[in-house]
């Protein structure tokens, strides 16, 4: 285990401006001091968390989802994932998007990584899920969104992720930690 050095006092909020609020995110500008004592900015995307699930089946897949994304401005092939609803567990946020999205359940959930999307400026914290023993359940996708369920093989994953056909970060980091037998969870 590293030992992590005490990083310098936190910034402190001297006021916060909401900019828009809308059904996922907030946007808000806070003006910080900074341990030193000089003033700056801080533009903020609020984000209630999302799950990410990995999905192996007996046959040495993976479950995916390819989806078009607006903010990328491409299609990319994805772990499933969403985001949390109001009052709404990490686990049952995973089981019901695992459900939506690839239509099957899992006997065994496993919580396995954690980590911040992009804490530069997003409060979004990813919780990945490993889902094992997988059955089909009936299922309704989410009327907003359009994607194609695909099983890709485990041993493709590294040559994909290389060439740049994976390139969602969430994905990237769940099927590498998977890949690469990692144990326990932050």
């Amino acid at each position: 285990m590293s030992e992590q050095t005490p990083g310098p006092a936190p910034e402190r909020i001297i006021s916060s401006r909401m900019i828009y609020q809308g059904r996922i995110l907030t946007l808000h500008v806070d003006e910080v001091a900074l341990p030193d004592g000089r003033l700056t900015t801080r533009e903020i995307v609020e984000h209630p968390g999302a799950v990410v699930i990995i999905a192996p089946d007996e046959q040495g897949r993976v479950a995916m989802v390819r989806q078009y994304r607006s903010a990328a401005r491409r299609e990319l092939l994805e772990l499933p994932a969403g985001t949390r609803e109001p009052g709404e567990s990490d686990e049952a946020c995973a089981r019901r998007e695992l459900a939506e999205e690839m239509g099957v359940t899992a006997a065994t959930w496993r919580r396995v990584l954690g980590f911040y999307s992009a804490p530069g400026f997003c409060t979004e914290y990813l919780t990945v899920f490993l889902a094992t023993g997988l059955s089909p359940v009936a299922n309704v996708p989410e009327a907003d969104e359009t994607i194609r369920r695909e099983w890709i093989d485990l041993a493709l994953v590294p040559a994909m992720i290389a060439r740049g056909d994976i390139r969602d970060a969430k994905s990237i980091a769940g099927l590498l930690w998977y890949l690469h037998g990692a144990e326990g969870s932050d």
